[in-house]
């Protein structure tokens, strides 16, 4: 997502484009997917390329296979919106203030404290090459692609220094935030922000340094909800309340 294009298999090709399909409500829910035959004029492939991208999506929860009656697309509820896949389809289509508020309210529900744990566990290493990283979301030169990639490494270091392995498997919901984010809005195009983005990530290294959780925590709340309400004035929406 972050590091440029991937190889489009017939497989992948397949299931994008019903994943797209689907969140943008083309097929909407409780409705059943078009049979085999027609899935394979649709899009070209054979017969075992359209049933294997059924049980990719059906293992992402976005449907469900039923005996004679067909597969069918299951309630929103059920989708796995930990799912990177899943993500970048709700970028690829639109997203609203909503959906944005709920991506940022469950990174507060999860960075937070991986700030906190990594200011108890971080190595000298750790919080030198964290450093090292803020500091380079200073380059005047970024482009939106670079900040983000930059912002992304940032935030998985944190992940990596607070040493707890579950922390580190929502990185795919980070990254799909960071890289939707910044795509709708990045201030790569003004220097001043990139400097405050910068100085704003250095903060959360400086507290993690001093071994302060509870400052930790504060300086990641901070990133995340400038993040927020950027993008929100970005669509045109009001910059939302503390969450």
């Amino acid at each position: 997502m972050m590091n440029g294009a991937v190889a489009r298999t017939s497989h992948s090709q397949v299931v994008g484009e019903l994943g797209k399909a689907i969140i943008a409500g083309e097929f909407p829910v409780g409705a059943t997917l078009p049979g085999d035959a027609e899935m394979e004029a649709r899009f070209g492939v054979s017969r075992t390329v359209i049933r294997e991208a059924m049980k990719t999506l059906a293992a992402k929860g976005l449907v469900v296979p039923r005996a004679r009656i067909g597969t069918r697309v299951t309630p929103k509820d059920q989708w796995n919106l930990f799912d990177s896949d899943i993500l970048t389809w709700h970028f690829a289509v639109g997203v609203d203030d909503v959906f944005l508020i709920h991506l940022s309210e469950i990174r507060l529900g999860f960075e937070p404290q991986a700030a906190a744990l990594a200011a108890r566990h971080a190595t000298e290493a750790d919080i030198n090459q964290m450093m090292l990283l803020a500091v380079a979301m200073g380059d005047p030169e970024h482009t939106p692609e670079t900040l983000a990639l930059a912002d992304l490494r940032f935030h998985l270091a944190v992940m990596d220094a607070a040493r707890n392995p579950f922390m580190r498997t929502v990185g795919s919901l980070i990254e799909a935030a960071l890289a939707g984010v910044f795509k709708l809005s990045s201030p790569a195009s003004d220097r001043i922000k990139i400097g405050d983005v910068a100085a704003n990530h250095m903060r959360i290294v400086e507290e993690i340094r001093r071994r302060d959780e509870d400052g930790a925590r504060r300086a990641m709340e901070n990133v995340i909800r400038v993040g927020r309400a950027r993008i929100t004035d970005a669509l045109g929406g009001q910059s939302p309340g503390p969450a």
